[in-house]
């Protein structure tokens, strides 16, 4: 038996050979498949249990004017102006267009508003309110003369406030206002409840 061993070594082998591949791929082939349907398993289940956060974020937006359904509208913030007037059925047919700006994003407690044809859009330049919903002036919407408003702010500051509202972009916060030079703490105080930057 070992002369018969010893001549057929390489028969052997190669059968052995043959054997152990056979065993390796039949394996393999069914090892990714497993893991596959594990991990989808997992990722579904995974998915399963995440609840879905419905978007809650709404803003109110008071409609008036030239609209056909005048009214408080609810909104998200990403939308604009025309998408608001649409909500409200849309523009009258007495509506002046010419001063109101449809791109304008919505924030909260805006008011929307647009004049009919012959009527002054209240000295704004987009049509669209610079009073917030509680009497606060916006100040980066606000014009020259809308700034005078406020008190404590003539001509030159309402100029310098518009140049710093040009240069650096729009306010973040009321407080920005004490960069400006001639607003200080004082001056600061008596503006402080007349104003707004949302």
């Amino acid at each position: 038996m070992k002369e018969w061993l010893i001549d057929h070594k390489y028969y052997i082998a190669a059968a052995l050979a043959v054997a152990l591949g056979f065993l390796y791929y039949s394996n393999r082939d069914t090892a990714p498949t497993d893991i596959i349907a594990a991990s989808t398993a997992v990722s579904e289940e995974g998915l399963q249990e995440t609840p879905s956060v419905p978007d809650t974020t709404t803003i109110l937006i008071d409609v008036k004017g030239a609209v056909k359904k005048p009214g408080v509208y609810h909104a998200s913030p990403d939308e604009r102006v025309i998408d608001i007037i649409e909500l409200a059925g849309g523009l009258s047919e007495s509506a002046d267009t010419s001063g109101v700006n449809f791109a304008q994003k919505l924030q909260d407690e805006m008011i929307v508003y647009v004049p009919a044809k012959g009527e002054e859009a209240g000295g704004t330049a987009s049509g669209t309110s610079v009073t917030s919903g509680d009497g606060k002036i916006n100040i980066n919407r606000a014009n020259e003369t809308e700034l005078q408003e406020i008190p404590g702010i003539g001509p030159s500051k309402a100029a310098a406030i518009i140049e710093y509202r040009e240069k650096n972009g729009p306010f973040k916060k009321p407080e920005e206002l004490k960069e400006i030079s001639g607003i200080g703490d004082k001056t600061f105080e008596k503006l402080e409840g007349a104003i707004t930057v949302h």
